[in-house]
C-alpha cells in the first residue's frame, strides 16, 4: 500500500484513538457563537419601521431597524402553498451582497395568497388559508396561529441578532498625552458585543489563523413551539432522536466535519448538516427549515425537562406542563435569515412540507436496495472475484462489491492501479455477468502530481479553490499534497462531471456506480480537519459562507456526470457529506462508526433523524468501520441493517476480514438468513421508495409519525416504522434473550393489531411487551390492516429476481379488512416517468380480495405473476376461494391452513391483470 507519511500517521491515529475533542471547536472557542449567546433575552432591539409596508398578493415587505445602531434591514414574509410561510431578512443596503442559497431547493416554491389587516395595537395580521401570522412591530415578533391556536412564535425570546457588514474600525490616533490604550476616553471604548469580542475581526484556533475580511456577520433567531413537548431533527448527530436541552452545555453544531470514531450521545458536528427542526405535541407538529449553509449552532430550550430525555417524558406522561414551551435558537456565522415555517399540522404534513421544498430521493435502481459488500480495501482483481464467488458458494445473496481508494494508481482518481487492477473491464464484466455491480470511490481531494491529467487540467483552467492570497489552495489528504476543485464554479462542476463519461473514463462501464467520501471537505492539516474559512470560491464567496454546501455541490457534479454517461439509467451515488436537498442526488451513510453496541443503537437513531429531514436513503456500516466485532455483535448488526433503507457492510483497512463465511457456521447461517430476509422484502422496499418520491413522506419513520398522541412513544428511538406497515425493534444489546417492544396507542387507549412476521402470532398489546429474542430472532411486526408484497425465491442478486412471482401478505385489522400497494417497473431506467410502470392497490374486505390499478394510463406489462396470498387474522375458516380475472377463466382455488395463516396457492394470474378472489366459508 502506497501512503504518504502524513496519510500513514493519520491512518494510525484514526485506528488507535477515539475522537480528539481538542481538534474541534466548542461554542466558547467560536467567536460568533459566543456573541449570539450573549444576547440578553426579552429585550429585542429590532422593530418594524412605520410607513414602509408594501402588500402583495402573496407577501408583505417592510423595513426593519436595529434600534441600537439604526441599521436598516429589509423583511419579506411570504405565504407558500401547502400551509408554509417563508421569512427573508437581509441588510437593506449592505456593503457587499450576503450569500443566499441557490441549490438546496428543488425548484422555486409555489406562492400562496394572503389577506392583510392592521390592528391598532402595533400588529399586522396576514391570513393564508386556515393559518395566520400576527406580526408585532415593536419589539419585532411573529406569531403563527392555526384555527386560532398559537402554533409557532419567532423572536418571542428576543434573541434575534443580525450583524451588519461594516468597515473595520481603526484605533484612535495616539497622542503624546495619551499613549496608553487603557486610558482612552470612555466615549471611544467598545460598546457592542462585536467590539468586545476579540474574535470578531480575526480568530485563531490552534495553529490556524482566520482573517475574517468581512468582520462580524452573524445572524440568529429564536423559534418557540407553544404546542410542542419534544423537539427533533437537525441531523447529523450521534445523539438521541429527541433533542436534549443545551443549557449548561454546548449547542448542537451543524458544520460538516470528518470525525472518525465519533462519540455517542454528543452534540458535536458530524459529516452532514440539515438545518430543519420539528416541534411535536399531541395536537400538532410544526417545522422550521433554517436555510443557511454557514457554520450553525442550535440551542435547545426545554425549561421543565431534565437533561435526561426519558425523565422529561415521564413528566409529560404524568401530566406536568412546562412553565415555558420548547424553543430553538439558530445561530449562523454569516448569510441572511432565510427560513421556512412548516405549519403541519400532522407529523406527516410537516415532513411533506419540507420535501416539497427540498425534494425526495428519486426512485433508485432496485439492486441498490439489496445487500452491498465493502471494505477498505479488496486487494486486487482476484480478491474481488473470489469474494463474489464465495457468496455464491455459501448461497448468500449480494448485489454490489465496493472498492475503496486502493484501487487507484497512487490515489489518483479516474485511474486504476496498474498492478493490482490490470484488467478492470474484465473484472467488471465478471460481476455484471452474474447480475452484480461494482461501486468505486471518487473523492474531492486531487493529488498534486506533475503529469496527472486531472491536476494539470484544474491548474491550467483555474478550477481549484483559492486561498486568501488568490493561489490554488493546497492541503493534505490521502494522496498527500492535494488541491480541491472549486465545485461552486460551473466550469469546475462540468469538468468533474465530464470525467465520468465513458469516452473519458474508458476503464469503467455504465453499470459502475460511485461513492463520494471525504467531501466535507476533509483536509488532514486544516482547522478542524477541513478547509480554511477564508479560502475563496467562485463569485468571491469565502468558504465560511458555503461550507456546509460543498459536499452537496460535489454530489450535483457526480449526478450530472452519471446522468449524462447513460441518460436512461438511474444513477446511484453514496455520500458522507450532505445538506438540505442532497437526498435528490445520493444515498448517505453515517460515517466512521465503530464495532460496539452503542454505535449499533446509534445507527437507528441517526437514520430516524435523517429520515424526518428528507433523507430516507440512510444506512450505517454493518459491523462498525473501526474495530473487530465479535460474532454476536456482527449478526445483530446484520439483523438491524436488513431493515434500514441502505444495507452495506464496510470495514477499515486494519480490521480483520469479516465476510460472513469467516465466522462460525451458526453465525454465518444467521447472517445469511438476515440477508435473505432483506431480499424477500425487496418488493416492499421498492414500493416504499416509489411512494417516497411520489408523495414526499419518509420511508423510515418514528412512532410519533403515525401515533402522534401517544406521549410514551415520543422519545422511543430503538424501534421504528417502515411506512405504517412494519414495526421493527431489532436486538441491539449484548447477551440478551428477550427485548421489550413498545406497541403504540392511537390516543384513545386503543392500539392496532400487530402480527409477528415469523409466525403470524397476533398481538393486541398496547404498551410494552417482553418478546423472546434468541440469536435468530429479529422482532418485526406487520400492522393489522396492511398488505405487504414479497418475493420468496431468493437468488444470488436482486437483478435476477426481476421476473420472479410475488407473494402478498394480508394482515387483517379488527374489521377483518386490509389495504396495501405494490409498485413494479423495469427496476433500472427512467421509463417509469413515461408511464412504464404498474402501481397497484390491493384490498381485502368482506371476504373479497381484489386489486385496482391506481394509474390507469400506465402501460407496463411485467412477466411476473402472483404466486401466493397469505391471509392472517381471519375469524372464519375458509374452505376454498373463487377467482375471477379479466384475462383468465374463473377458477376454484385451494385455501390451506399454515400455522396462524391461510394460504391461497397459485392464483397464477399476471400482475397486470384485474382480478378478484372471494373466500368461501
Amino acid at each position: 500500500m502506497k501512503l504518504t507519511l502524513v496519510a500513514i500517521l493519520f491512518c494510525i491515529l484514526q485506528f488507535a484513538l477515539t475522537v480528539d475533542r481538542s481538534n474541534f471547536k466548542t461554542c466558547d472557542q467560536s467567536s460568533f457563537c459566543r456573541r449570539c449567546r450573549k444576547v440578553t433575552p426579552g429585550d429585542s432591539p429590532f422593530a418594524l419601521v412605520p410607513g414602509t409596508l408594501n402588500i402583495y398578493s402573496d407577501s408583505i415587505t417592510t423595513d426593519l431597524v436595529n434600534r441600537e445602531n439604526n441599521h436598516l434591514f429589509s423583511l419579506k414574509l411570504e405565504a407558500l402553498q401547502g400551509n408554509t410561510f417563508r421569512l427573508l431578512i437581509d441588510e437593506k443596503t449592505p456593503l457587499k451582497p450576503r450569500y443566499r442559497v441557490n441549490d438546496a431547493l428543488k425548484s422555486n416554491p409555489v406562492p400562496g395568497t394572503i389577506k392583510v389587516s392592521e390592528r391598532a395595537d402595533n400588529e399586522l395580521v396576514i391570513t393564508s388559508g386556515t393559518s395566520k401570522a400576527v406580526v408585532t412591530g415593536t419589539p419585532f415578533k411573529i406569531d403563527f396561529y392555526q384555527n386560532e391556536k398559537l402554533s409557532l412564535s419567532i423572536n418571542a425570546k428576543g434573541l434575534m441578532r443580525f450583524e451588519h457588514l461594516r468597515k473595520k474600525p481603526q484605533p484612535p490616533a495616539e497622542t503624546e498625552n495619551n499613549e496608553n490604550p487603557d486610558e482612552l476616553p470612555k466615549e471611544v471604548l467598545p460598546k457592542s458585543i462585536e467590539d468586545e469580542d476579540p474574535g470578531s475581526w480575526e480568530e485563531n484556533f490552534k495553529s490556524h489563523h482566520d482573517t475574517k475580511p468581512n468582520g462580524p456577520e452573524a445572524v440568529a433567531l429564536d423559534f418557540t413551539f407553544p404546542q410542542a413537548e419534544v423537539l427533533f431533527g437537525i441531523p447529523e448527530h450521534a445523539d438521541s432522536f429527541v433533542l436534549k436541552p443545551t443549557a449548561g452545555t454546548d449547542p448542537y453544531r451543524l458544520y460538516n466535519l470528518d470525525v472518525f470514531e465519533y462519540e455517542l450521545d454528543s452534540k458535536m458536528a458530524l459529516y452532514g448538516s440539515i438545518p430543519v427542526i420539528y416541534g411535536h405535541g399531541p395536537e400538532e407538529t410544526i417545522g422550521v427549515y433554517w436555510q443557511n449553509p454557514s457554520e450553525t449552532w442550535v440551542d435547545v430550550f426545554n425549561s421543565n425537562a431534565e437533561k435526561n430525555v426519558m425523565s422529561s417524558i415521564v413528566n409529560f406522561v404524568s401530566g406536568s406542563r412546562q412553565t415555558e414551551p420548547p424553543a430553538a435558537h439558530f445561530m449562523s456565522e454569516s448569510g441572511i435569515v432565510d427560513v421556512f415555517l412548516l405549519l403541519g399540522p400532522s407529523p406527516l404534513d410537516a415532513f411533506k412540507q419540507y420535501t416539497d421544498l427540498t425534494g425526495t430521493a428519486p426512485l433508485p435502481q432496485l439492486f441498490t436496495l439489496a445487500y452491498h459488500q465493502s471494505r477498505w480495501n479488496y486487494n486486487d482483481e482476484q480478491d474481488v472475484n473470489s469474494v463474489s464467488n464465495k457468496f455464491d458458494e455459501h448461497d448468500i445473496p449480494m448485489d454490489t462489491i465496493w472498492l475503496d481508494i486502493e484501487y487507484t494508481d497512487g490515489k489518483k482518481y479516474f485511474t486504476w492501479d496498474p498492478h493490482k487492477f490490470q484488467h478492470p473491464l474484465e473484472m467488471i464484466k465478471n460481476l455484471t455477468t452474474l447480475g452484480r455491480h461494482l461501486t468505486i470511490i471518487i473523492d474531492p481531494h486531487i493529488k498534486r502530481e506533475s503529469g496527472y491529467f486531472f491536476h494539470q487540467d484544474c491548474t491550467d483552467r483555474g478550477l481549484y479553490t483559492k486561498n486568501r492570497d488568490g493561489h490554488d489552495y493546497e492541503g493534505w489528504c490521502w494522496p498527500g499534497s492535494s488541491s480541491y476543485p472549486d465545485i461552486f464554479n460551473p466550469e469546475a462542476r462540468k469538468y468533474f462531471a465530464d470525467q465520468y463519461l465513458l469516452e473519458n473514463f474508458k476503464t469503467t462501464t455504465k453499470d459502475v456506480m460511485i461513492w463520494n467520501d471525504m467531501n466535507e471537505p476533509s483536509v488532514f492539516n486544516g482547522p478542524e480537519i477541513t478547509m480554511l474559512k477564508d479560502n475563496v470560491h467562485f463569485g468571491g464567496w469565502e468558504h465560511r459562507h458555503i461550507h456546509n454546501l460543498y459536499g452537496h455541490m460535489y454530489l450535483m457534479a457526480t449526478f450530472d456526470g452519471l446522468s449524462r454517461r447513460d441518460p436512461n439509467q438511474r444513477p446511484f451515488i453514496l455520500t458522507r457529506s450532505h445538506f438540505a436537498g442532497s437526498q435528490r442526488y445520493a444515498a448517505m451513510w453515517t460515517g466512521d462508526n465503530k464495532a460496539d453496541w452503542g454505535h449499533l443503537e446509534a445507527s437507528v437513531k441517526m437514520c430516524l433523524s435523517e429520515a424526518v429531514a428528507g433523507y430516507s436513503f440512510c444506512g450505517a456500516d454493518i459491523g462498525g468501520f473501526f474495530g473487530n466485532p465479535d460474532a454476536e455483535l456482527l449478526l445483530r448488526w446484520y439483523q438491524t441493517g436488513a431493515f434500514l433503507p441502505f444495507m452495506r457492510a464496510h470495514a477499515h483497512i486494519d480490521t480483520k476480514r469479516r465476510e460472513p463465511w469467516l465466522y462460525p457456521e451458526d453465525t454465518k447461517q444467521i447472517i445469511r438468513s438476515a440477508i435473505r430476509e432483506r431480499y424477500s422484502y425487496l418488493p416492499l422496499w421498492y414500493t416504499m421508495f416509489y411512494e417516497h418520491e411520489r408523495d414526499g413522506y419518509p420511508v423510515m419513520r418514528p412512532l410519533l409519525a403515525h401515533y402522534p398522541k401517544d406521549k410514551n412513544a415520543f422519545a422511543i428511538d430503538n424501534e421504528f416504522l417502515l411506512q405504517d406497515r412494519l414495526l421493527v425493534r431489532s436486538v441491539m444489546q449484548q447477551g440478551v434473550s428477550k427485548v421489550d417492544v413498545y406497541f403504540p396507542t392511537k390516543g384513545d387507549g386503543k392500539g392496532d393489531i400487530w402480527y409477528d412476521v415469523d409466525d403470524y402470532r397476533k398481538i393486541t398489546t398496547v404498551g410494552h411487551e417482553s418478546i423472546p429474542a434468541d440469536l435468530k430472532k429479529i422482532p418485526v411486526y406487520q400492522r393489522g390492516g396492511s398488505i405487504i408484497p414479497k418475493k420468496e425465491r431468493i437468488r444470488r442478486a436482486a437483478t435476477l429476481m426481476k421476473d420472479d412471482p410475488y407473494t402478498l401478505i394480508v394482515c387483517l385489522d379488527a374489521n377483518q379488512s386490509a389495504k396495501g400497494t405494490l409498485y413494479i417497473d423495469d427496476e433500472k431506467s427512467f421509463e417509469y416517468r413515461k408511464g412504464q410502470y404498474l402501481y397497484i392497490e390491493y384490498e381485502f374486505k368482506n371476504g373479497v380480495f381484489k386489486n385496482r390499478f391506481i394509474d390507469n394510463k400506465s402501460k407496463y406489462s411485467p412477466r411476473s405473476w402472483l404466486e401466493r396470498i397469505v391471509i392472517v387474522g381471519l375469524e372464519k375458516v375458509p374452505k376454498s376461494a373463487k377467482l375471477k380475472a379479466s384475462k383468465s377463466d374463473a377458477a376454484d382455488l385451494e385455501v390451506l391452513p399454515q400455522g396462524n395463516a391461510y394460504v391461497i396457492r397459485k392464483p397464477g394470474i399476471g400482475m397486470a391483470e384485474d382480478f378478484s378472489i372471494t373466500l368461501k366459508y
